[in-house]
């Protein structure tokens, strides 16, 4: 009987040992699948679904490209550009699979050994093992971070971060399902931080080496991978000693897994870390201030009245709405969801007409001009200012208002006032000096300076802008809006607007051979008097005085740019009829409709001269200037493609009388240095511009393919030199044009020839031979009679 009740309560013991057995078993068992289930579901925060997966939500950095295929920049908020498996290197492939996951090509997402040998290690051993992440999880964690997950039971912080994990297994499980082995690993490439701004391997391949992630060496790829473990820790620019043992320690796990020989690893390891390092950024690379006005011109908002202190700028931009496909294009058109298009999260591929190498010729030339000649020259002169840089024709008073008004608009000055400091306080701070890195045509120095006085020193350099483009298509081939980008950020090409001078009086002109006047017609050159406001205005000549008082031709008065032939022609024709010659030319600036309006007193962007400029040289048809020729998505998928917009300005014959007269300003007037000093020789035509006391110097270019201009003066109008031989503009301006066309004319690849010659047009029969014209005539002089009121 005691055997009995002592075999039943052995039978019971062993019951209830099994039952806990597998409960033990079992309940996490179950626990598992049920928060398995859970997760994968949703039910315990975010998860990706498939959708998620096959589009997962990363900032893609847009592409900015030049017409010759060129990277120009990026526009982004975290610089990340996509590549395919097949742009990678296999070093890199090999330097991460040995680093990172050498069962990556064997597992399902979810390394069990490598998982075996953390717990063990960590647990049992109490080692440090690394993690037991596999490259799948690490990317799942990369596209679906872990901050995005949100409980909402009261669990600690520990159990937090444990079902995060399981969500990363999950998440590492569908990947594996969804994606072939090599997207995955590039897609982790293309996600990850290597720092210095650098998102993905091809950002970082172009900041730390300037090359491509085809083209990384094994150095360099070991470099990067060992980078990724701590970015900022193992920066080969802050911490090289630290990049160098890290990178050495992927070399030797690439020599562990085979991927590299132990020669290799020895001579390689040996190697010091050679970078070609630059943060890539938009204050780098070619077409700086071309690029931000294209980011203004892409996300420009529909204009509404009430956020325009102007009109007149708000009826522009109206304009521009409507008529501009490109102008706000990403708040009108949208992505198959819906939503708009966004410049920093799509991987936008924007194509323009930038010409990179013309680009490169152009910042060259206008640094040249400005930085090794006149500067220099201004220097000498402003140091002889009571108030440099300051011309001595202005009162302190005026020195001051400048000063006080320029102070007002500085950031320092605004970023106080919004925070509610004083006036008189502000003023303490712009008198105090403080530790800043100014720039100088040597490069960027270390000073200590007031606020003040560096508003003055900058004050002192001379601002230049150029722009060219093709006349026959409206390309925009170059575009530089001020010298260096990073200290003169505002853009002289499209914002600046400047008084013009003599470059308007070819408008004057055209209307002249529109109406039937010719260039070898004779007029006389005298004094011609306006009666403005009950008042007598008599416009004098700046120029030649050889011919004053004698019949001369309308060419020869365009070539001197003598004022009283342009004011014989603006007697005949009313300020309304030029001003409509401008506007259909492409000028839209506010004009007054004044007998003075061919001296070029109203302020025009540099923008709109050169593309008026470009009429000439392409039969009289008008051109938009136009930047973009397509936008593509991130996988090369057309969304936009823009046509050039055209209209007929002016008649084709007299756009070559007008080309005709342009050509004597090169070869026998004030652009002449053009053939005597830069020696060019083929067909080329042009204009001069000087404004008044000297403060604008202009130059617009033609040759048969290729329109380009320059503007040079300061930041304002009180700072110019103090003679014609130095302030015209065929000293500031002419030389930015000559020294870019010598460059364009060196290089074969751009088909750009001295042998160009501009087209006749058909039945062109007009005798252009001035020469014989003027010696044929009497010569004689007049007197005060023949004066015109």
């Amino acid at each position: 009987m005691k055997n009995t009740d002592k075999d039943n309560n052995n039978k019971n013991w062993y019951r209830k040992y099994l039952y806990v057995l597998w409960g033990l078993f079992l309940v996490p068992l179950l626990a598992l699948v049920i928060i398995f289930t859970l997760i994968s579901t949703g039910r315990m925060g975010f998860m990706p679904t498939f959708e998620d997966l096959e589009n997962p939500q990363n900032n893609l950095s847009s592409q900015v490209f030049s017409a010759d295929g060129e990277l120009l920049g990026n526009y982004f908020l975290q610089n990340r550009i996509y590549v395919d498996f097949d742009e990678l290197s296999e070093n890199v492939v090999n330097a991460l699979l040995a680093t990172e996951d050498i069962r990556f090509r064997r597992h399902s997402g979810i390394d069990a050994r490598g998982l075996a040998r953390v717990g063990i290690k960590s647990v049992l051993l109490q080692q440090d093992a690394g993690g037991g992440s596999t490259i799948t999880q690490q990317l799942a964690k990369n596209l679906f971070p872990r901050d995005t997950t949100s409980y909402r039971f009261g669990i600690s912080r520990k159990v937090n971060l444990g079902l995060t994990k399981f969500k990363e297994w999950v998440t590492a499980v569908k990947l594996e399902r969804n994606y072939t082995k090599d997207e995955i690993i590039v897609m982790y490439l293309n996600t990850v931080d290597f720092g210095s701004h650098s998102f993905g391997i091809k950002t970082a391949a172009r900041t730390f080496f300037n090359t491509t992630p085809d083209s990384l060496k094994v150095e360099e790829a070991a470099l990067l991978i060992g980078v990724l473990k701590a970015p900022t820790w193992f920066s080969p620019v802050r911490n090289p000693e630290r990049a160098h043992a890290r990178r050495n320690v992927v070399l030797g796990q690439m020599e562990k897994y085979d991927f590299i020989s132990r020669s290799e690893l020895d001579s390689i390891a040996a190697l010091p870390i050679e970078l070609d390092y630059l943060v890539q950024d938009h204050t780098v690379g070619l077409a700086r201030h071309f690029r931000e006005r294209l980011r203004t011109i892409i996300r420009a908002n529909e204009p509404r009245r009430e956020n325009y202190l102007f009109y007149e700028r708000f009826r522009q931009d109206s304009i521009e709405w409507v008529n501009n496909p490109l102008y706000g294009w990403v708040n009108k058109n949208f992505k198959p969801d819906g939503s708009n298009y966004n410049l920093y999260r799509d991987g936008l591929r924007i194509h323009t007409t930038i010409d990179s190498r013309m680009q490169l010729y152009a910042e060259e030339a206008l640094d040249e001009h400005l930085g090794e000649d006149l500067q220099k020259d201004f220097d000498r002169i402003r140091r002889t200012y009571v108030r440099d840089p300051f011309s001595d024709d202005l009162t302190p008073e005026q020195v001051e208002m400048n000063m006080e008004r320029t102070m007002r608009r500085t950031e320092r000055y605004q970023r106080l006032s919004w925070a509610g400091v004083s006036h008189d306080s502000i003023l303490k701070v712009f008198n105090s000096p403080v530790e800043m890195s100014v720039f100088s045509w040597e490069g960027d120095i270390d000073t200590v300076m007031t606020p003040i006085d560096s508003i003055r020193y900058y004050k002192s350099f001379l601002r230049s802008g150029f722009m060219a483009m093709d006349p026959h298509s409206g390309h925009v081939r170059a575009y530089v809006g001020g010298p260096d980008y990073n200290h003169f950020k505002f853009d002289h090409v499209s914002l600046g607007r400047n008084q013009v001078g003599s470059i308007f009086k070819p408008f004057l002109y055209t209307l002249a051979m529109q109406e039937g006047h010719e260039p070898c017609e004779m007029v006389p050159n005298i004094p011609q008097s306006f009666v403005v406001n009950d008042s007598i205005w008599t416009p004098r000549n700046s120029g030649p005085t050889d011919y004053d008082g004698e019949m001369v031709t309308l060419k020869w008065g365009l070539a001197n740019s003598v004022n009283q032939i342009s004011a014989w022609l603006m007697q005949r024709f009313n300020p309304p009829a030029v001003i409509e010659v401008a506007r259909k030319m492409g000028v839209h600036s506010p004009i007054e409709p004044v007998q003075s309006v061919f001296m070029g007193t109203s302020d025009i962007t540099l923008y709109e001269m050169v593309s008026a400029f470009s009429t000439y040289a392409n039969q009289g048809v008008y051109n938009f200037p136009m930047m973009v020729t397509r936008i593509e998505d991130r996988h090369g998928n057309v969304l936009a493609e823009f046509q050039p917009r055209v209209e007929e300005a002016i008649s084709e014959q007299a756009s070559y009388l007008m080309i005709n007269l342009l050509q004597s300003v090169v070869d026998e007037g004030t652009g002449r240095r053009l053939r005597f000093r830069y020696g060019f020789s083929g067909d080329m035509a042009g204009k001069t511009g000087t404004t008044q006391r000297f403060s604008d110097g202009w130059f617009i270019g033609i040759v048969p393919q290729l329109v380009a201009g320059a503007w040079t003066g300061g930041e304002d109008r009180g700072i110019r030199f103090n003679n014609i031989s130095m302030g015209q503009g065929a000293n500031m301006a002419l030389p930015v044009f000559a020294l870019f066309m010598e460059k364009v004319y060196a290089d074969e690849s751009l088909g750009i020839t001295e042998e160009d010659e501009f087209e006749i047009p058909p039945g062109f029969s007009i005798d252009l031979d001035c020469d014989r014209v003027f010696r044929s005539q009497p010569v004689r002089r007049y007197d005060e009679s023949d004066y015109r009121f």
